[in-house]
């Protein structure tokens, strides 16, 4: 897309003018913006399909030179870029692991580059462009505010700014209002997470006497054992939380030893490798996430069923992980100032200080 863009500086300054501008866009990564941009509009437009309620977004103006801090850039970029950020790099992962049309490292690369440019453009361009965003004092205020945002209970009259569990109830909202096509697409849609976990079972490489078949089934009943042990959990929560602190925790910590031998003994029997213990991990992960969004399209159903704490329980698990997968590399960078340095030069270049100048003088003017 951007060949047009230099035929046309071609055409108006020469040939030379369009290669320097082009670079120039480069190295102050217009071609990020660009891409992490298209994310929004592909998110809004495919919802705005399914479920209706079409609405003016507002993108904001002028110059912004507030540090924005972790909580918020996850509440406003999870559901838009982050959840199918990471979706497509598992992808590619497994792709790199079972693919057979790139052999070898440099084939991989050149096949995947815009893929893998896309990934990085979704799960990390707020923070190249949020200023201060490698500061290593602004990445330890985030990262209390973000713990406190995230274990804060919500409730009636309590902001998704204040909560995580207020901010996870609001972005469910436009399922509210959605007809029963949307919600059917919703489900399906989610589905292809079921047969991307069948697809990794299939490449397990099992014992004699067991085939894929049984080890997919076997997979559903671990699933079925994890979900079960997140509602033993909210019963507790809901019986011991308040009054008895202390066995509510050893009741979570005996339940989590015991899961603990039952993966374990599994694993032994069936002789897996350490290859397919990753593997599973990778298929389970996926997994738990399409049924939440299936629980979430059918909530009428999994509230009246008593499972909707479960749940909830559930997703702030995946929220959680999701959030430290996207802060760790930040706060790694953040350890070396000349990254902050960086990205300082980057955001206030020269046209930016520019520009300031006259919106200041402009206002100045206005007043007088």
């Amino acid at each position: 897309m951007a060949l047009p863009m230099v035929m046309e500086i071609g055409l108006e300054g020469g040939f030379w003018r369009a290669v320097s501008d082009f670079i120039v866009m480069q190295l102050q990564l217009s071609s990020v913006f660009f891409t992490f941009s298209l994310g929004t509009k592909t998110h809004y437009f495919g919802r705005t399909i399914l479920h209706g309620g079409a609405k003016y977004r507002a993108t904001g103006r002028g110059f912004v030179v507030r540090h924005e801090k972790f909580a918020e850039i996850y509440r406003l970029y999870s559901r838009s870029h982050f959840t199918k950020g990471l979706e497509l790099m598992v992808l590619l992962v497994i792709y790199k692991l079972y693919g057979q049309s790139s052999n070898g490292l440099v084939s991989y690369i050149l096949v995947t580059f815009s893929m893998w440019f896309l990934v990085a453009s979704w799960l990390f361009g707020p923070f190249l462009f949020n200023p201060s965003g490698f500061d290593w004092q602004k990445i330890v205020e985030d990262w209390e505010d973000w713990n406190q945002w995230f274990k804060s209970r919500g409730g009636i009259g309590v902001p998704s700014v204040k909560s995580w569990e207020s901010w996870w109830n609001d972005e469910q909202e436009h399922l509210k209002y959605t007809g029963l096509s949307g919600r059917f697409w919703e489900v399906v849609l989610s589905l292809r997470f079921f047969l991307y976990q069948y697809g990794l079972i299939y490449h397990l490489r099992i014992v004699k006497g067991h085939n894929q078949i049984e080890i997919y089934g076997f997979s559903w009943v671990v699933i079925a054992a994890l979900l079960l042990l997140l509602k033993l959990v909210s019963m507790g929560r809901q019986r011991f939380g308040a009054d008895f602190q202390l066995l509510f925790r050893l009741l979570k910590a005996g339940l989590f030893l015991v899961l603990l031998a039952i993966l374990a003994a599994v694993l032994i029997v069936l002789n897996f490798s350490f290859n397919d213990l990753i593997t599973c991990l990778l298929a389970f992960l996926p997994t738990g996430w399409a049924l939440l969004q299936i629980a979430q399209a059918l909530k009428p159903l999994v509230v009246v069923s008593g499972f909707w704490d479960s749940v909830k329980a559930l997703a702030q698990g995946y929220e959680y992980i999701m959030g430290l997968l996207l802060f760790a590399p930040v706060a790694v960078l953040a350890w070396f100032p000349f990254v902050s340095e960086f990205q300082s030069r980057l955001l206030f270049n020269q046209a930016f200080s520019r520009g300031l100048q006259i919106s200041r003088i402009l206002a100045g003017g206005r007043k007088g």
